[in-house]
């Protein structure tokens, strides 16, 4: 287990339960040094003071907030954690909402562990760990840390509690102007959307792996080898750049998700079009008179014919 980030208290009504906030993922991803591309030695960053003209080190550096141009107000770590914050190191809990309430788009991407700090804080943290199991709500809880307050969703996974970072509701941009305007979709195109959906719908996604840095540590491993990296593989799957139908494409779609999945797609995978109740065919009556136009008139031609 990581070493603790945060140390303080969950608050939740009277109850106190002391807990310490660990991180509940690790970063995976392949990180580069810059470099100088000429000798490969190291282009480092450094700390440089205009007025002094000189580097300065890590205890000479404090925060300062831009008030207008070219003025700075300077606010020190002992001021930030002296502020009259309730949150300051507590977890206070200010609500419970349905889980499914919680727009996605909330989530930050930052998740913590909430470990119980002491056996004293066991029977409080399993109480209110399995209160939360027991329904279909999670907490929404405010935190002061790394110099804002933070807004907070506790749920229960595996018996433990476990915090994810929300943003607040004027960090959320508006998407009205994005979503397409004066768009027709037909019902037998949606309905083949949900057939697509459907036919690629599970329950377990632990099997999906980063191929991206499975790639690059190859291609790291060769060159640090002497060899040069394998040359990519031209599969079907490229794009052709082509312009398909889209009716068409729902119907390959669902043939190939099922036949990922093992399953026979020779009748079912083709989606057809739901008949409209409501069509109405009024172009085509005009040929109909027509023809009996003609057929009249042939049987007028046949009574004279005899008639002479």
């Amino acid at each position: 287990m990581p070493r603790p980030l945060w140390s303080g208290a969950i608050s939740f009504g009277l109850v106190t339960i002391p807990v310490k906030l660990v991180s509940a993922t690790e970063d995976r991803s392949v990180h580069f040094h810059q470099i100088h591309t000429e000798d490969l030695s190291r282009v480092r960053v450094r700390k440089y003071c205009e007025a002094e003209d000189r580097e300065v080190s890590a205890g000479e550096i404090g925060k300062g907030f831009e008030v207008s141009k070219d003025t700075l107000v300077a606010v020190t770590d002992a001021e930030l954690e002296e502020m009259p914050l309730p949150t300051a190191k507590a977890i206070e809990i200010v609500a419970f909402v349905p889980a499914a309430s919680i727009d996605p788009v909330r989530l930050s991407g930052d998740s913590y562990f909430l470990q119980y700090d002491g056996q004293v804080a066991a029977k409080p943290y399993a109480l209110i760990a399995k209160a939360l199991a027991r329904n279909t709500k999670v907490a929404v809880a405010k935190l002061a840390w790394h110099g804002r307050e933070r807004l907070v969703l506790l749920r229960v996974r595996d018996g433990a509690l476990i915090a994810h970072v929300l943003k607040w509701d004027d960090e959320i941009r508006d998407p009205a102007e994005l979503a397409p305007k004066d768009i027709e979709v037909t019902d037998s195109e949606i309905d083949a959307a949900v057939h697509l959906v459907e036919s690629m719908t599970t329950d377990d996604i632990s099997g999906y792996r980063d191929t991206y840095r499975e790639a690059l540590e190859a291609v790291i491993e060769a060159k640090s080898g002497g060899r040069q990296p394998a040359k990519p593989s031209t599969g079907d799957d490229e794009p052709s750049g082509q312009v398909v139908e889209l009716m068409a494409a729902l119907q390959e779609s669902v043939r190939k998700a099922r036949s990922a999945r093992g399953e026979d797609d020779a009748k079912d995978a083709t989606v057809h079009e739901i008949p409209k109740k409501t069509a109405r065919k009024t172009t085509k009556k005009a040929p109909a008179k027509k023809a009996a136009k003609k057929t009249a008139t042939a049987k007028k031609a046949v009574r004279h014919r005899r008639g002479a």
